[in-house]
């Protein structure tokens, strides 16, 4: 049995749980939430048997094999600290840090203590993925040329996204660590991305942030291979995630938001429909079961076997500050106009 402590109890805790649902050898035996009330309604909902507010009750759990970190961005670095000084196996949501210096500690902290670490990329579980990355493996497609990334929607649903200083950036690093890690997963992480061109600029939110809520990234890898981001916080309509895989063969497309199995048009619905539906009228395209299209439980399930099992997970804080680096090169692109080399990876 994995004990598991849960830090968060927000959005991206409630599909960390929907993950867990079907995972068998597995118990969530506290969970932290800043608000101490609304960390105890979380327990109530998802039957947890304790709650807290404060981080270092759960980090110092016996109870407690492996944390889950589902915190917004300024918090992750006090968060994997506290679990690598209790010695505990820990998996963390994206990005792994607000930068690159960050997640370079993160990833120092957790190779000291020896323990487990995962990456909670779900981008790279969503099962349409799993299974385009499938083919690519079985040479379905040739030799990968191109992997065009979208990532988009009107905005963040917290407020901490807004804040700079808080998230550590805006749409690029909100969004572009699932794009950026997508075209490392279809590429191959075994050939090496050697530089970064990127655009980014703030066209609709000025009223909410400093940040950009548009971006573009080119990242070319060192056999010549090029990935493709395309990341955006004013697309209305919901959330779009798309891939396109470009081989000498062949190509692959996944679509786990729009092409969905289900199309209605409604006069209007009180149920959920989708992550980031900006209606419930008029046509609409409700996910069948979203926390699994998006890849929660598949990784989720990984996780918790590679702890069962001491395995090391196959997204780690390394693939984490890969991706962080990467961004900040996107930034610096941004910022002086020009390719930027990626010598650091």
């Amino acid at each position: 049995m994995v004990r598991i402590g849960l830090l968060g109890c927000g959005f991206v805790a409630t599909f960390f749980m929907q993950g867990l649902s079907e995972v068998p050898g597995q118990q969530v035996v506290a969970v932290y939430g800043r608000d101490e009330e609304k960390a105890r309604a979380f327990a109530d909902r998802w039957r947890i048997p304790q709650s807290t507010s404060d981080m270092l009750a759960v980090a110092d759990n016996p109870e407690v094999d492996l944390i889950l970190i589902a915190l917004p961005n300024k918090l992750h670095l006090e968060a994997v600290r506290l679990a690598a000084a209790h010695n505990k196996h820990v998996v963390c949501t994206k990005p792994l840090g607000r930068n690159a210096h960050e997640a370079r500690q993160m990833l120092e902290a957790v190779e000291r203590a020896g323990v487990l670490h995962g990456y909670a990329e779900t981008g790279v579980f969503s099962p349409a993925v799993i299974r385009a990355k499938g083919l690519v493996d079985e040479g379905a497609v040739g030799r990968v040329l191109t992997v065009r990334s979208r990532e988009a929607h009107a905005g963040p649903h917290a407020a901490h996204f807004w804040d700079v200083e808080e998230a550590g950036g805006g749409a690029l690093l909100d969004m572009g660590c699932h794009t950026i890690e997508a075209a490392r997963y279809f590429i191959g992480k075994d050939v090496r991305p050697v530089e970064v061109l990127a655009w980014g600029d703030t066209f609709v939110h000025t009223d909410k942030t400093s940040a950009e809520d548009n971006a573009v990234v080119l990242l070319r890898f060192e056999n010549g291979a090029l990935g493709q981001s395309e990341l955006s916080w004013t697309a209305r309509g919901s959330l779009d995630l798309r891939n396109e895989v470009y081989g000498t063969d062949g190509s692959i497309f996944t679509d786990v938001t729009r092409s969905t199995p289900i199309t209605a048009f409604v006069r209007s619905t009180g149920s959920y429909v989708l992550e980031k539906a900006e209606s419930d009228t008029g046509w609409i395209f409700p996910l069948p079961d979203e926390a699994r299209v998006y890849g929660y439980h598949e990784e989720m399930k990984h996780f918790v076997e590679c702890v069962a099992r001491h395995e090391m997970p196959r997204e780690t804080f390394a693939d984490g500050l890969a991706v962080n680096v990467i961004i900040d090169a996107a930034y610096q692109s941004i910022r002086e106009h020009r390719w930027v080399s990626l010598e650091q990876l």
